[in-house]
């Protein structure tokens, strides 16, 4: 089995019940991989069992874990779970995350805390249970937002609950490099999922639609081939942000 050969690899998706996370279960199971589908509340259950349903009928192999990752013990978990299951884990991947869209001088100190925990704290220590646990030459990935890029307002809690995970994508990456796994983070733009339209009136959708150089919002269609290459072909780029938002943001 080649490095680069999904067939009977071990994928752990944090937030794989739907949205982004849903859509790589469903396509890395059609390539032969194993899901490990995290959600995180009885909500989202029926997501989950939905795309559990799907890999099933397709022929694929996967399993369903609930747990609130912001409880560290949660993701180690999580990791044992998924090894005891099927012996190891070769791909992690992150898709977790919340939108809080408010004014700085509105957000109280519950919002923060409860921001930084599922946008920041869930990612470094799946990004470190991973380095733990993950077999040779994996695989770590997590979605962030290409908000990092922005100049704007009224996202201080989302963008800056990411930005940490820019760094700990570089970091990790020089820690874990020496045993072959790459770490990767991906920006995407405002994507056309329900996550996105909650916190945002009509004229900010438009805004949104206009702002990418391409038009429109970010499609999970696109968003999923390009953490599957990271994953596979593309693991030679490492501790890397890639912002792919049809040219809404850049550096």
């Amino acid at each position: 089995m080649g490095r680069n050969d999904l067939k009977g690899k071990v994928v752990l998706i944090a937030g794989g019940a739907k949205n982004l996370g849903g859509l790589l279960s469903r396509e890395l199971a059609k390539k032969g991989a194993k899901i490990a589908i995290h959600y995180n509340s009885d909500s989202t259950k029926a997501d989950a069992d939905k795309t559990l349903e799907d890999i099933k009928a397709g022929g694929g192999e996967a399993i369903l874990f609930q747990a609130d990752l912001t409880n560290v013990e949660n993701i180690r978990a999580l990791f044992n779970e998924v090894r005891q299951q099927w012996g190891g884990i070769d791909i992690a991947i992150n898709t977790v995350g919340k939108v809080l869209k408010k004014p700085f001088s509105d957000t109280t100190e519950a919002e923060y805390d409860s921001m930084f925990d599922i946008n920041s704290k869930v990612a470094y220590f799946f990004i470190q249970e991973a380095g733990k646990q993950i077999n040779d030459n994996g695989k770590i990935c997590t979605i962030v937002t290409s908000l990092l890029a922005a100049f704007t307002g009224l996202y201080s809690t989302y963008a800056g609950g990411k930005a940490p995970v820019e760094h700990y994508t570089r970091a990790a990456s020089k820690e874990y490099g020496a045993r072959g796994i790459s770490v990767t983070a991906v920006a995407p733009g405002p994507m056309d999922t329900p996550f996105f339209y909650g916190q945002e009136t009509d004229d900010a959708v438009a805004y949104h639609k206009s702002a990418s150089a391409l038009g429109g919002l970010t499609k999970i269609e696109d968003i999923a081939p390009l953490v599957e290459f990271l994953v596979t072909d593309g693991w030679w780029i490492t501790g890397q942000t890639i912002f792919a938002n049809g040219g809404y943001t850049t550096r």
